[in-house]
């Protein structure tokens, strides 16, 4: 098949695809959008053509096969998040809304039962309920590594115990 041969045969095609890009997208501003992007893949690829082949049955492939490729883009993109803000009121939703009396005094059990820690105890676990890390935490209270995660794990067997009711 020419170069013109192929366009023609295109051209011709093209009140057709227009009505299956509507049957597949129900959108008319989708639906020419589907269309221009299969005549140009049509365009690009047609040295994949095969002769005596039906042109007809490749065209409307190609076609099917970009709307399925975009709807699973699409898909993918609708689980992202438009904004920063967007993804911290998801993050942080409920924290709020569903503050509680007896979450209040939760906390406030809590915060009282760790001061009455000692402080080698309770100074790394503020650090490290504060979002400092291991290493942080180790190099600014100038201890092993070790020693560091051993008090913030004896701090969390204490305060279960010391919270138990």
């Amino acid at each position: 098949m020419t170069a013109m041969q192929f366009n023609e045969s295109l051209l011709g095609l093209q009140d057709k695809l227009r009505y299956f890009a509507l049957s597949l997208t129900a959108n008319e501003e989708d639906a020419n959008d589907l269309l221009q992007e299969t005549t140009l893949k049509a365009l690009t690829y047609r040295k994949q053509f095969v002769s005596n082949t039906n042109f007809k049955a490749w065209v409307f492939t190609i076609m099917k096969n970009t709307f399925i490729n975009n709807y699973r883009r699409i898909q993918k993109t609708r689980n992202t998040f438009e904004s920063a803000e967007d993804a911290y009121r998801v993050a942080f939703k409920g924290n709020y809304a569903s503050e509680t009396p007896e979450m209040v005094q939760s906390v406030n059990e809590m915060n009282q039962s760790i001061e009455k820690l000692e402080d080698e105890f309770k100074i790394p676990f503020t650090m490290h309920t504060s979002g400092y890390k291991y290493k942080e935490i180790a190099e600014k209270l100038e201890l092993p590594i070790g020693t560091v995660k051993s008090r913030i794990f004896f701090t969390r067997k204490k305060l279960q115990s010391m919270l138990e009711d």
